[in-house]
C-alpha cells in the first residue's frame, strides 16, 4: 500500500518553527512530536517503512530535513541529540516554504563550493585530506554509525559494556544469553548514596525499534531491575518512545544512533577530536598612518 508522505524539504520550515516554539533548542523527540502534531501525520503515515531496509520513512525524512538545515547554517547540533536554531535560522523561519527551499539550496551550494575550494587549497599546499579538518564528507557521525552497524553482535555488546563503565556504571556484565527476553547485560548505576540495578539491551538496527521491542523488554526485566536501557544504532518509532515512558509502567531509557555517536565522542571511544586552528588576520590602517 502506497502512503502519501511529505517530502523531506516539506519538513524544513515546520522544523524551524518547532525549534523556535520550543525556545530555540529541542531534542529529536520533541521535534518529531511537534512535526507530527503540526503536520497532522496519521499513525498509518508514521508506521510507513521502506520495503528494503524496514526503516520508518517519516523519521528518516525529518532527519534529512535537519541535515539540510544544518548544512545551510540554519540549525546546528548542540550535542546529545539536541538541535539549536541559529540567528540565520530565526530569520529563515519567517520565509514561505518555497522561499526557504530556495534559501537552503543557495546556502548549501555555497557551503559545497567552500568545501571544494578548501580541498583544492589544501591539496595545493600539500595537506592530506585526513588533516583537512571537517571539510571531508560524509560527516563523522555517519561514518561512525556505519562502523557500528558493521560490528558483530557480541562486539557491539562489549562496546555498550565499555560505554556504560565509562559513564559511571559498575559491575557491568554482558550475559550473551539467547532467549532471555532480549536482555543483553546488566550493571549498577551509583548516584551519590543511591544505586540502581539496570538491565540493558543492544540493537544493531539500520531501521527503527518498534514499541513491541520495548514492551517485551519491560516484561523480561520485571522484578529483576530498577531501570532498563535500550541502545540502538537506528532510531525508535514514536510509539516505542511513548511505550518507554508509559504511565504506570517502569520507565525505560532509550539511546538512538545519534545520541550513541555523541556519547562515544564525549567518552573518546573510537572517536578522536582534533582541534582545527585558523588565523583571522586584520590589517590596521591606523598603524601605517601614525608612522
Amino acid at each position: 500500500m502506497t502512503v502519501n508522505l511529505p517530502k523531506y524539504d516539506d519538513f524544513m520550515l515546520p522544523t524551524l518553527h518547532a525549534v523556535q516554539h520550543l525556545g530555540g533548542s529541542a531534542s529529536i523527540k520533541e521535534i518529531e512530536d511537534a512535526l507530527t502534531e503540526a503536520m497532522g501525520l496519521t499513525q498509518v503515515q508514521l508506521d510507513a517503512a521502506y520495503s528494503k531496509s524496514g526503516a520508518l520513512i517519516a523519521p528518516d525524512r525529518m532527519s534529512w530535513a535537519r541535515s539540510h538545515l544544518k548544512i545551510a547554517g540554519l540549525l546546528t547540533s548542540g550535542g546529545k541529540g539536541i538541535w539549536v536554531l541559529t540567528d540565520a535560522g530565526r530569520d529563515a523561519a519567517n520565509l514561505t516554504p518555497a522561499q526557504l527551499k530556495a534559501e537552503v539550496k543557495k546556502r548549501s551550494a555555497s557551503h559545497h563550493a567552500k568545501i571544494v575550494a578548501k580541498r583544492e587549497q589544501a591539496r595545493a599546499a600539500g595537506i592530506s585530506e585526513e588533516d583537512q579538518g571537517d571539510t571531508a564528507e560524509p560527516e563523522w557521525n555517519e561514518l561512525l554509525l556505519e562502523q557500528l552497524k558493521a560490528m558483530k553482535p557480541d562486539a557491539f555488546e562489549r562496546l555498550a559494556q565499555r560505554l556504560l563503565r565509562e559513564s559511571g556504571f559498575v559491575k557491568v556484565e554482558v550475559t550473551g544469553k539467547s532467549g532471555d527476553g532480549g536482555i543483553d547485560g546488566s550493571g549498577v548505576l551509583r548516584m551519590n548514596l543511591i544505586s540502581f540495578q539496570v538491565l540493558f539491551q543492544c540493537k544493531r538496527y539500520k531501521g527503527s525499534v518498534a514499541s513491541e521491542v520495548v514492551r517485551n523488554f519491560r516484561g523480561a526485566m520485571q522484578g529483576r531491575a530498577d531501570k532498563g536501557l535500550i541502545i540502538t544504532t537506528g532510531t525508535f518509532t514514536s510509539e516505542a518512545r511513548k511505550e518507554a515512558t508509559r504511565d504506570g509502567a517502569p520507565a525505560i531509557d532509550l539511546i538512538d544512533g545519534e545520541a550513541l555517536c555523541e556519547l562515544l565522542k564525549e567518552k573518546g571511544l573510537g572517536v578522536v577530536v582534533r582541534p582545527v586552528i585558523t588565523e583571522h588576520v586584520v590589517v590596521v590602517p591606523e598603524f601605517f598612518s601614525e608612522i
